[in-house]
């Protein structure tokens, strides 16, 4: 009794120890999948288009399946090597009144002669049971040659695929390319010669007083009548540069730049003698309307603008004064 006893506890005790050393399923190690159930379909029947299978020319493998309503078959894109290569794939499904037919489209290439052998396919099948599956036994095709059957005593043969191989091609693009910059450096060269011979003509125009070229630039603004044509928004434009233009050159600072209030305060802090300071903000005003908010101006108010500018000419232009003639020469003394 005793010695069972002591049997016993040994036992117990070494029991923890072999479960603990006991290999443990390793982590991320996929599980094995779950063989589901075969299904038939009520009628399967597969075809190959064209008949006459060529090695390299795409060909049809056409599946049709014939099931009940409430089953829905997917087809499993095939894997492993094979003799043919998947193109592409197409499934089309139509419900008939008992039940339903399911057609599966693949294009297929093969790169093998002689009989090959489609590889199986395997479809998951949707049933109200739960899913199922079926496999559908590949079929063996006939890959003839591409090439005409007295090919080979032509001359004419296939040959198995083999690496890049370096083939030389006579080309003219380094000469072009030589004869190019040749070209270009002797045109280059050319016209430089040309241009240090050319004769030097340096005519100088004199410069028309600042009233003169103001009142012309007015007449031909005059002339074009723009107001009459439609054209209200260049003819300010035009006028604002005719007038900010001689103010700038006539008072010294730039006033083709200015903003509106920067141009009056600029004439503020230079000595302006006769400058009508109001009628001048109001042809300012009047032109920003026109120009910025799309003010609409009657051909009155352009007369009346443009007449403004020869008012301000006449009004602010100094002519400047003669120069001096040179001083007498005084009393020869003897």
């Amino acid at each position: 009794m005793r010695r069972a006893l002591v049997l016993a506890a040994v036992l117990l005790v070494s029991a923890p120890a072999a479960w603990a050393q006991a290999p443990a399923p390793a982590p991320g190690v996929p599980k094995a999948p779950v063989a589901l159930e075969p299904v038939s379909p009520t009628g399967a029947s597969a075809r190959v288009e064209p008949e006459e299978v060529r090695i390299g020319e795409p060909f049809t493998y056409q599946v049709t399946l014939t099931h009940p309503k409430d089953q829905r078959y997917e087809l499993v894109a095939p894997t492993g090597e094979s003799a043919v290569e998947l193109l592409q794939q197409t499934r089309q499904r139509q419900d008939n009144a008992n039940d339903a037919t399911t057609t599966f489209g693949l294009r297929f290439s093969a790169f093998e002669l002689g009989s090959v052998q489609l590889p199986d396919l395997t479809f998951d099948v949707a049933t109200p049971e739960g899913p199922r599956r079926f496999v559908l036994k590949g079929k063996a095709v006939e890959v003839a040659s591409s090439l005409p059957p007295d090919a080979q005593g032509q001359g004419a043969e296939l040959f198995d695929y083999q690496p890049p191989q370096e083939v030389p091609i006579r080309s003219w693009t380094l000469l072009y390319a030589l004869a190019a910059a040749l070209a270009v450096g002797l045109a280059a060269w050319m016209l430089v010669r040309w241009w240090q011979r050319r004769p030097k003509r340096d005519k100088v125009v004199p410069l028309l007083p600042l009233d003169v070229r103001v009142r012309q630039s007015l007449d031909a603004l005059k002339r074009e009548d723009l107001p009459g044509r439609g054209h209200v928004k260049d003819f300010y434009f035009r006028l604002s540069e005719i007038v900010r233009g001689y103010l700038g050159e006539r008072y010294g600072f730039e006033a083709l730049e200015c903003t509106s209030s920067e141009l009056m305060a600029s004439l503020r802090r230079l000595p302006t003698p006769g400058l009508p300071e109001d009628a001048l903000m109001r042809f300012v005003s009047e032109s920003d309307l026109v120009k910025y908010a799309r003010a609409d101006a009657s051909p009155e108010s352009c007369n009346q603008a443009l007449a403004f500018g020869y008012d301000l000419l006449a009004r602010t232009y100094v002519p400047p004064a003669p120069p001096k003639p040179d001083a007498a020469p005084g009393p020869r003394v003897q």
